[in-house]
């Protein structure tokens, strides 16, 4: 099978793509033949092992799983003996944050992070409604979304950006949502109840006071953002920010609260993939959320992808399609 693969940390200069052994499933785990995978923020920063602490789990000097890529959606074509949810043939899509090997032909995973697509959507809209998703909901499960209360999304064209606009509107929040210009009719679609173009004004000067700031491209801070918040208004950013200061802010503002306004900064720190992924299939179905794709390329094309993700101005998601020769289909086996 073709898949990506980087031996050693950097750019996307790092990555190639390889023949590989197609994998086997283990008990617990299901093969899937992929039709369909992103590039995303999070690829990005893997293959360049930021932040640089990453390298604990990643490999402190080079990457331990050689071949990237979290977002999937394809055929499952073997499955574990263990395997109760899933049979060969479904379709399904999924999404692993710990690397799922998506980067390839076939990958294997656990059944909780994979499960059916919906009725008549394409291998392509599925891969690419699962990662921005997954962290969105991780910010809005972290505090409590009440009917009109007032969230700001810094970002709100990106992978969990547009995916956090949809997300709200579903919990009947009402969104502010920061874009720029040629975005806005998009924003508009997804739900945004209130658009600020930022290249016209600075958002954080906005005189709107808000219960939530939601900084989807963590370019801003709990800083900038303070006078944004309401009294016990929470700031949640999906970047670490400048010395990782939004890992130790949630502590300090914690202790503090009482001198800053009860204002206070919460670190989303995502779990529960299956959770988000039947959410976001249940939405589907229901036509509460569509995943946004900027552009699509071919595998053979991947790098070229990674590159384009780099620069950091992407609408949505990346999406890269998977073609397989016509003798993949009759190796499909049970695992006992």
């Amino acid at each position: 099978m073709k898949a990506l693969v980087y031996e050693r940390y950097g750019t996307p200069d790092v990555l190639q793509l390889k023949e590989l052994e197609k994998p086997v499933p283990n008990n617990d785990e299901i093969l899937v033949k992929v039709f369909a995978t992103t590039v995303n923020r999070t690829d990005n920063a893997t293959i360049k092992a930021i932040p640089f602490f990453a390298r604990i789990i990643t490999g402190l000097f080079k990457p331990k799983k050689q071949t990237p890529g979290t977002e999937f959606a394809g055929e499952v074509t073997a499955i574990g003996k263990d395997i109760s949810s899933l049979q060969i043939g479904d379709r399904v899509f999924g999404f692993d944050d710990s690397g799922s090997k998506a980067h390839a032909q076939y990958l294997t995973i656990q059944q909780d992070k994979a499960v059916t697509i919906p009725e008549g959507m394409s291998y392509k809209q599925a891969a690419v409604s699962t990662e921005g998703a997954h962290y969105a909901y991780n910010f809005i499960n972290k505090v409590d979304i009440k009917k009109g209360c007032k969230v700001l999304v810094n970002g709100a064209t990106g992978a969990i950006g547009s995916a956090a606009v949809q997300l709200l509107k579903h919990f009947e929040a009402d969104v502010t949502a920061v874009c720029a210009t040629k975005n806005i009719e998009l924003v508009k679609s997804l739900g945004a109840n209130r658009i600020i173009d930022y290249l016209n004004e600075d958002f954080t000067k906005d005189s709107e006071k808000y219960d939530y700031v939601f900084d989807m491209v963590g370019k801003s801070s709990f800083f900038k953002c303070y006078q944004l918040l309401k009294p016990a208004g929470v700031y949640i950013s999906s970047d670490l920010g400048y010395m990782a200061q939004n890992i130790y802010l949630p502590l300090i503002t914690s202790l503090i609260k009482t001198v800053i306004g009860n204002r206070i900064i919460i670190m989303p720190m995502p779990v529960d993939i299956r959770g988000s992924l039947l959410l976001i299939k249940k939405l589907m179905e229901q036509g509460e959320f569509k995943s946004v794709i900027d552009r699509e390329f071919q595998l053979e094309q991947i790098v070229e992808a990674y590159r384009y993700v780099e620069k950091g101005h992407k609408t949505g998601n990346v999406v890269i399609a998977i073609q397989h020769d016509d003798n993949d289909k009759a190796q499909t086996i049970t695992t006992v």
